[in-house]
């Protein structure tokens, strides 16, 4: 019997993963997975993202049913026991005996025939859970599927979650479980509208017409839709350019920064450049230079980002590292400096993230994301403002790094709360007491990020 095409693209891209070098949703971008039909397509995506999201978990069953640790196991087979569980214990509209009987069929074909008895008495033992994970949040868990949450998760990752808000003294921190769960839940769609030539209700009603619903983002209400239901990669919005996927929290970063007309504008980690499209859109009229490292990620970049850009601005790409000195003779009038990071506020769309992270790397980044932040700070013009920015939970990355350079360069300051409220009135329940932009997935319907606006004293 042949394995299902998704099933097997599932399989490849999994494997795949193994060896650290590559990112789920760029290998699900592949012609192989468009290749698929839709109902293909959708299963080999869930099959994926589920076995991430959910691996620390799915490991635990695979021991406890095979009576081996999954160090000891083959790639090959493990990437097909951690599918067939996943099916199993978190999709109930899949037979099990479907998801065991490709399973087999998939260990066969890849070469491993010797291991297929294995793998079908293993998935032949494994069972849905008393209660499939379901609800708004947490606390409508059993104390079983909290368990499960926990395991989904590396220790050390939800211990110095339970330990940082246990000593946090940010209003509203929920309890870490929490936070983790909603790592775990497949997040939603999320648009910015790039037509300036209607209003965002005619984008709605637009979409709504070819089968995608959408309502009003609750902060980024200017240009911002989440997608209830439908597919908007196949809208002609989407495909012409004229709405863009962008998680609202990234917009609201881009928003801080707050470009007006004429303005330099520098970005500092550009690609893939949604947040320098949208601060283009903003500028309307100017010079932005958008910069990053890498050139397989420039050239990403001017792919996209020239037709998001207005005529009236002039638009450089540049490759340099923003942890070396930066060779600008001008000065620049708003600066955004997103920088590299653990992560963590995006483990939902970029599960792979924690397996691959370790308390090291966190020590490491924010090593480098000073570098960057004390590079950048002089080519703020006077009366302009920087803002940096992590996609980071963790306290080291953003406030350690910030608090810590402010301290060496004595020029600059943070904007308070009070200052950005009068700035950014709709993002007010965002800033905590000392002027940080919080965003956290199990608070507010987005992924998490952080930021701070930075002036020169004496200026706006």
């Amino acid at each position: 019997m042949p394995v299902s095409p998704s099933r097997r693209v599932a399989y490849e891209i999994l494997l795949r993963m193994e060896s650290g070098l590559s990112f789920a949703v760029d290998l699900l971008q592949s012609p192989e997975v468009s290749a698929l039909n839709d109902a293909d397509r959708r299963l080999a995506t869930e099959i994926v993202m589920g076995v991430l999201r959910w691996q620390g978990e799915l490991d635990f069953q695979i021991e406890r049913l095979s009576r081996r640790k999954v160090a000891v196991l083959d790639p090959e087979v493990l990437a097909i026991l951690r599918m067939g569980a996943y099916q199993i214990r978190f999709l109930g509209r899949v037979p099990k005996h479907a998801a065991v009987d490709d399973a087999v069929e998939l260990t066969k074909s890849t070469g491993k025939r010797s291991a297929a008895g294995f793998v079908n008495a293993v998935l032949r033992k494994c069972s849905p859970p008393n209660e499939r994970l379901q609800g708004s949040g947490i606390a409508h868990l059993s104390v079983e599927n909290r368990e499960s949450v926990r395991r989904a998760f590396p220790a050390w990752m939800l211990k110095r979650w339970e330990s940082t808000a246990a000593h946090s003294s940010v209003a509203g921190v929920l309890e870490p479980l929490s936070l983790a769960y909603s790592s775990l839940v497949t997040p939603r769609t999320t648009l910015r509208v790039v037509d300036a030539s209607g209003t965002l209700q005619d984008i709605r009603q637009e979409l709504e017409a070819e089968g995608v619903v959408t309502s009003n983002c609750l902060y980024a209400n200017a240009h911002g839709l989440k997608v209830e239901s439908g597919q908007v990669q196949t809208s002609r919005a989407y495909q012409e350019g004229r709405v863009v996927i962008q998680d609202e929290a990234s917009q609201l970063v881009a928003e801080l920064v707050s470009p007006e007309p004429g303005q330099r504008v520098l970005d500092l980690c550009a690609a893939p450049g949604m947040k320098a499209g949208q601060l283009a859109q903003a500028l309307g009229a100017g010079t932005l230079v958008a910069c990053d490292r890498s050139a397989a990620r420039l050239r990403t970049l001017a792919r996209l980002l020239p037709r998001c850009v207005p005529e009236a601005v002039r638009l450089s790409m540049v490759r340099l590292d923003a942890a070396e000195p930066l060779p600008f003779g001008e000065k620049f009038d708003r600066i955004l400096l997103d920088a590299p990071c653990s992560g963590t506020g995006t483990l939902a769309r970029n599960p792979e993230i924690k397996w691959r992270l370790s308390l090291q790397d966190i020590t490491r980044l924010a090593v480098l994301q000073a570098t960057m932040l004390r590079n950048a700070l002089p080519t703020l013009a006077a009366g302009g403002q920087l803002v940096y920015a992590t996609c980071s939970l963790e306290p080291e990355e953003n406030e350690g790094v910030v608090e810590k350079v402010l301290k060496e360069q004595t020029a600059f300051r943070a904007h308070s709360s009070d200052e950005l409220a009068v700035k950014h009135p709709n993002l007010i329940p965002l800033f905590n007491s000392q002027g940080y932009f919080r965003t956290r997935p199990h608070q507010h319907p987005m992924d998490g990020f952080s930021a701070v606006v930075i002036v020169r004293k004496g200026s706006g």
